[in-house]
This record gives structure tokens, C-alpha cells and sequence, in this order.
């Protein structure tokens, strides 16, 4: 286990060596583009579509940070295939994993031994998923890869976007990958690799929810600057294999509920895929108060609901992970654009948060920001385009992807109100006005802001896993089959190292024990109890970005490790 600790706890590295600098390698494309989520996956077939049609040469790169395609790609996943039968019509006949459509759903309202199921009639429209499918998003993912690189994309996983690179003028010019091979201290191994620098005329940002290239770009460019915070959840999934007489194929769940107080929001999600495997899921919005609160516990609780154990007795867990999402919606979407480059997918946060679906409105943004940069490259005529890329701002204003999200727009702040209130305000804003009510609601703040100290909350005493149905965190980080080379620098930085003591666990009981859904973070103090100190065990991290986000302090600093490094998820 890798870790940043005392340097007296710290273990004795491997010899380094001293290279001198060499100068980076750089190629030059049209289009780059960061990460082989939908949204980039999606924005490539599109440039490559337009191209063919067009009868000319558009050079496309996508670098991905994951050791594979679908590596670090987690979502419930049910999908809603508007934005996919945009983009390849045939993608049935195409054996595109996208088999399994819905055949019943429920949704059940949970005390702490019991449930109410609520008639999906009574549920928003949003809420309902006749005619989608239940999927592994990183299945549809490689098989989007295989049909971007049919047209002549070229992706490189295992690669990993360290920095933007900007030109004399301030224009983003391109990004450049990690250097491989540097030891933990800074200095380089014997298998030391300079980065490469890729330009390009645009570059796509489709690093997912919080990516750190965004988060860099939105503060050099001001691009949050009309519109509110964006706003989070954690989302905790495993994947089981469950016997034969349990599973119920294409059957959709969602709970809403216990093990959740009123005042924190949260659900959760049992998808039945193929195969007898049970995807299960937990959702909890880092806009949660109670710093003793761990998201990973309550998802090990909720599983041993009367309502929700018996589906797992019996079977075994094949995977586990963990990522952060968008809730914000239409209030905080930043300016996807700015010069020489957009944001893309939930990079910019165009999750629906009702609809708890991201996926098709992330393809479709990457397919509509194609379109606008493939037009400006043609007139560019070889030549570098000047100006932001407004037509791609232009195409989503006027897209069904903004109309959803203005529909959707007051459902996630309604529940700042509380649970039974925040039902009450969603069920009149959707059932009643179906999204088009005359206010927009805010959500007035940002997740850092809303941690309470710990003397004004509770611990939460969470009950030991029974290794039948609920589990501890090492063994479910194990499954996640994640690994980083343990001589590197540590990627999760801190601005002040005396932070973590001297406020986080004075102030809030070192939260970050338990937000982070990885062990990652631990307080070592000696024999006495005296003299804590902060560990980082960075070689569990998911990749989550939970400490990114819900820090109070803003002191955890997430930034890409060497490439190919973090989970390895199989059918997530």
C-alpha cells in the first residue's frame, strides 16, 4: 500500500537516478481529444462522419488516462439511446451490448425495516424508463472505441493528460501527457519517459465529472463566472452475480430513504443486466452536513435492508467502484468554451439529474461541439481558428440536451428543503408543471461549504460487515482491481500540509477518513494518541475525485497520476 506519510513511516523506495531534462516530443493533430468516456468517443465518430461526408482528411487523437477503454468508466447505467440512434442508426445490426431493454421498474420509499413501493404512475416522467436499456456503460464504451477507430481515430489509453498547453496569445494550443518513470521524490527512475505534447487546432475536454484539466481551465478563463456552483453526489456501486432464481432481466429499482436521515439526500439503484449479474448502487449528494457521515457504510447498510438482502444472499460480488457526479444542472453549467478549446459531456455537467441519466446528453454535447469545430476547421483551411468556437454554444442552447435541462432544473435543489419537503416541491415542479414552472431554484452553495463541525453532530455507529452481503473497504478496493506504480509522486496533493491536523480534524474529525469510499486517508498517531498525522494511501484511490469536491478546506488537490494507473473495471 502506497502511501504519504511521516517521513519515518514512509517505506524505502527503489533507487532513483538523476536524467537530465529532454525536451518533449509533440504531433499535431485537428482534433485532441481527453478521455474515452461517451462524450469524446461520441465527438470522434461525429468528426469522422462529417470528414467522409465532406470527402476530406480531419486528423483525430484521443489519449485515455485508464489502462483500456472502459477501465475507469462506472455508471449505473440505465441508457436512454436518442443520442445513440443519432449517431449510428445501426448500431443494433452493428452488435453494439445494448440487448437488454427494460421490462419492469419499481420504486420504493424505505424506513428502516420496511418499504413503500410507489405506482410508477404517480412518478415524474422523468422517471420512467420504458424503451431504454440496462447496460455496462464500459462495455458500450470499448465498443464505441472499436467503431471510432474503424473510421481512422486514433486512441491511446494509458496515457494520461498532465497539462494544458497554451500558445504566445493564451489560446489553448493543446495538452501534454504525464512523464513516466519519475520516483516518488521527483527525481527519475532508469525508466524515465518524457511526456508528449499534443496539438491541436481544438481540444475536447471530456475528463468526466471534475476532471482537473476542467477545473484549470475554469479558473484561467472564468468560465463559472455567470452561473452558480456546481453541486455533487458520490456514487458507490458493486456488481454482483446472483443465483438464477433471483435475477429478473431488465428489471429497473430505485429506493429512496433509509439508511439516509431526512435531511441528506440519497437513493439507490438495483439494475438486473444479463447473465444473472445485479448491478447496485448508492447515491449520496456531498452537500451532506454531518462529517461523521461515510457514504461507503451507508451503502454497506442499505444492502441489508429486508427488502434488498435477500437479492444478494446467495450470490457474490464480482467488481466495486466508486465516482463522483454532476447534480447541479441547467443553474451550473459553466461556458463550455473558450479559445482553442470546450468542455464536453460531465466535464461541463450535463447529467439529468432526475432521469439519473448523463450518458446521451454527454454523447450528444461531444456530437454537437464535432460539428461546430469540424464547420470551424474547414473555413480555417489549414490555418489555426481565432475565435471561440460560439456556434458549439449556439447548437446546445437550441438542443433537446438544454430543454432537458431546463426541465429538470428545480428538481435536485428542491430537496435543500429536506426529504418530505424537497419530495413535495420536485412532485409539484415535475408532475404538475412537467419542468416549466415560472422560477428556478438555487442550491446556494457549494459541498465544501456545508460539512458541520463535529460538535454539533453524532457519530454514526455503523454496524461491522457480515461478509455475506455487506463488506469492508479494502476487500471491496481489491475488486476494483486498482493499481498505481507505487514509486511516483503522490497524486493526491495538499496545499498546506498542516491543514489536514491543524482544521480538518480539529474542526470536523478528519472527515476525509470517510468521504473517501477507498481507505485512501487515515490519521496515525503514536502509541499514546498523541501526535496525529495524516497518511494518503494513494495507491487505493478509484479516482473518484470525492476529496476534490468535499473537502472543507479546499486543501486536496486532485491531479492525474502516471497513466494506466487506478481501477481496472470489468462490465462496469
Amino acid at each position: 500500500m502506497n502511501d504519504a506519510g511521516p517521513p519515518d513511516r514512509d517505506a524505502v523506495e527503489p533507487e532513483s537516478i538523476e536524467i537530465e531534462p529532454v525536451e518533449r516530443e509533440s504531433m499535431a493533430y485537428d482534433v485532441v481529444i481527453v478521455g474515452a468516456g461517451p462524450a469524446g468517443l461520441a465527438a470522434s465518430i461525429r468528426l469522422k462522419q462529417l470528414a467522409a461526408a465532406a470527402e476530406r482528411e480531419i486528423g483525430v487523437c484521443i489519449i485515455e488516462k485508464g489502462s483500456e477503454v472502459g477501465a475507469h468508466i462506472l455508471s449505473g447505467a440505465v441508457l436512454e439511446i436518442r443520442a445513440l440512434d443519432e449517431l449510428l442508426p445501426d448500431w443494433r445490426d452493428q452488435g453494439a451490448p445494448v440487448t437488454m431493454a427494460v421490462t419492469a421498474e419499481k420504486f420504493l420509499i424505505l424506513t428502516k425495516r420496511k418499504s413503500l413501493s410507489v405506482p410508477t404512475a404517480l412518478l415524474p416522467p422523468a422517471m420512467h424508463n420504458r424503451g431504454n436499456y440496462v447496460i455496462s456503460l464500459g462495455n458500450l464504451c470499448r465498443w464505441l472505441a472499436e467503431q471510432a477507430e474503424a473510421l481512422g481515430v486514433e486512441i491511446y489509453p494509458g496515457f494520461a493528460a498532465a497539462e494544458v498547453l497554451y500558445d504566445e496569445a493564451g489560446r489553448v494550443k493543446g495538452v501534454a501527457t504525464s512523464d513516466m518513470g519519475v520516483a516518488r521524490d521527483g527525481s527519475h527512475t532508469a525508466n524515465y519517459t518524457r511526456g508528449i505534447e499534443l496539438h491541436a487546432s481544438y481540444t475536447f475536454f471530456a475528463e468526466g465529472c471534475r476532471g482537473h484539466l476542467g477545473r484549470q481551465l475554469m479558473e484561467r478563463f472564468a468560465l463559472r463566472a455567470d452561473c452558480e456552483a456546481q453541486t455533487y453526489g458520490i456514487g458507490i456501486k458493486e456488481l454482483w452475480q446472483v443465483a438464477p432464481e433471483k435475477h429478473q432481466p431488465g428489471l429497473v429499482v430505485h429506493t429512496a430513504g433509509w439508511p439516509l436521515d431526512k435531511r441528506t439526500y440519497g437513493g439507490s439503484f438495483l439494475y438486473h443486466l444479463e447473465d444473472n449479474q445485479v448491478a447496485v448502487g448508492f447515491v449520496i449528494g456531498l452537500d451532506y452536513k454531518n462529517p461523521y457521515l461515510s457514504p461507503f457504510d451507508e451503502f454497506q447498510r442499505f444492502k441489508t435492508h429486508p427488502a434488498v438482502r435477500p437479492v444478494f444472499e446467495g450470490g457474490s460480488r464480482v467488481s466495486y467502484g466508486a465516482r463522483a457526479l454532476n447534480e447541479g444542472g441547467l443553474q451550473s453549467l459553466p461556458k463550455p468554451v473558450f479559445l482553442g478549446g470546450v468542455l464536453i459531456g460531465c466535464e461541463a455537467g450535463t447529467l439529468n439529474v432526475p432521469k439519473i441519466k448523463g450518458t446521451h446528453t454527454a454523447m450528444k454535447s461531444g456530437m454537437l461541439a464535432a460539428e461546430a469545430a469540424f464547420d470551424a476547421i474547414v473555413e480555417a483551411d489549414g490555418g489555426i481558428p481565432a475565435a471561440e468556437l460560439s456556434a458549439y454554444v449556439a447548437s446546445l442552447e437550441q438542443s433537446w440536451v438544454r430543454r432537458e435541462l431546463h426541465r429538470a432544473r428545480n428538481f435536485r435543489p428542491a430537496f435543500k428543503f429536506g426529504l418530505l419537503f424537497g419530495t413535495l416541491i420536485a412532485g409539484i415542479d415535475q408532475v404538475v408543471f412537467r419542468g416549466r414552472a415560472p422560477w428556478t431554484l438555487k442550491h446556494g452553495h457549494a459541498d465544501h461549504e456545508t460539512l458541520g463541525h463535529k460538535d454539533r453532530h453524532k457519530p454514526i455507529d455503523y454496524p461491522s460487515p457480515d461478509g455475506t452481503v455487506s463488506f469492508d473497504i479494502l476487500s471491496s478496493v481489491y475488486i476494483s482491481n486498482t493499481n498505481h506504480e507505487e514509486n511516483q509522486p503522490v497524486h493526491l496533493t495538499l496545499k498546506d500540509a498542516g491543514v489536514p491536523v491543524e482544521i480538518n480534524l480539529a474542526r470536523y474529525d478528519a472527515p476525509e477518513q470517510r468521504y473517501c469510499p477507498a481507505g485512501v486517508y487515515e490519521i496515525l498517531t503514536d502509541e499514546d494518541g498523541s501526535n496525529p498525522q495524516l497518511r494518503i494511501n494513494a495507491q487505493n484511490c478509484v479516482h473518484c475525485k470525492t476529496c476534490d469536491i468535499k473537502d472543507p478546506t479546499q486543501n486536496i488537490v486532485w491531479v492525474a497520476p502516471e497513466g494506466g494507473g487506478g481501477p481496472n473495471y470489468p462490465n462496469m
